[in-house]
């Protein structure tokens, strides 16, 4: 157990810290005290967590069945909330961390390419193969990366409509991927973390730090609203000629 906890200490004592810094601070200190307490007290943490690596811990991401922060009277913390800690810790580059969020198994048969996806602009695919990872790498993107890049890199993910279980202070319930990356880009606390306030979208794109954004429903839109034209000249045309004919027989 001395082990685990000077393991943990390590990382969590600020004096001497050199590691990567996030907005100034050691990153680990993002979570709330008593939140990194109940991790490094918890079992999970100390049987699944201790000596993981940035693969290592991928390959326990995709064992995740739920998201969310603490649960039960002695608000436990959910192996979810634990690897988002661990991920703190390593700090990984940023190319890993958009590993995981396009994560794809090879012997899924997703003829989806990477590559083909970069060369059309697109940083996110449309859906990783291990949505708890994907989760987990999105709300480690909210924790760390810079405001541009967290709209860059989590919008896309809004159009992914899988299931995710989502454990509760009492019970699980039933959410989705994009409700809860709408609640990364909106609330100021997820999963028992207090979120750094986001600036705008509108701000952002004033400082030509991000471009409009184009809603991916606008082509449908589009059409709609020819549609809507079409059928309202139609009805028109249609007056028009019964007018004549009334006046015909007038």
């Amino acid at each position: 157990m001395a082990s685990h906890r000077a393991d943990a200490s390590a990382f969590l004592d600020n004096r001497g810290y050199t590691g990567p810094l996030v907005r100034g601070v050691n990153p680990v200190t993002l979570f709330e005290k008593a939140v990194r307490d109940r991790i490094t007290d918890s079992y999970y943490w100390k049987e699944q967590c201790f000596g993981l690596n940035a693969a290592t811990l991928c390959d326990r991401a995709i064992e995740l069945t739920s998201i969310g922060g603490t649960y039960g009277l002695s608000q436990k913390p959910t192996p979810f909330l634990c690897l988002a800690f661990k991920m703190l810790q390593l700090a990984p580059d940023k190319d890993i961390v958009l590993e995981y969020l396009n994560f794809t198994d090879p012997g899924s048969g997703d003829d989806e390419n990477p590559e083909d996806a970069e060369a059309n602009g697109e940083v996110v695919k449309g859906r990783g193969d291990f949505k708890y990872l994907r989760a987990l790498a999105a709300f480690y993107i909210r924790l760390t990366f810079e405001a541009a890049e967290i709209y860059k890199y989590l919008e896309p993910l809004l159009l992914d409509y899988r299931k995710l279980k989502r454990r509760m202070r009492e019970n699980y319930i039933l959410t989705n991927m994009d409700q809860f990356v709408d609640d990364l880009l909106t609330k100021d606390r997820v999963c028992a973390t207090s979120l750094w306030k986001l600036p705008s979208r509108q701000m952002l794109e004033d400082l030509d730090l991000l471009e409009e954004r184009i809603s991916p429903l606008a082509d449908e839109l589009e059409e709609l609203d020819r549609e809507s034209e079409a059928s309202y000249h139609s009805r028109q045309d249609d007056d028009s000629d019964r007018g004549s004919d009334v006046m015909r027989g007038e």
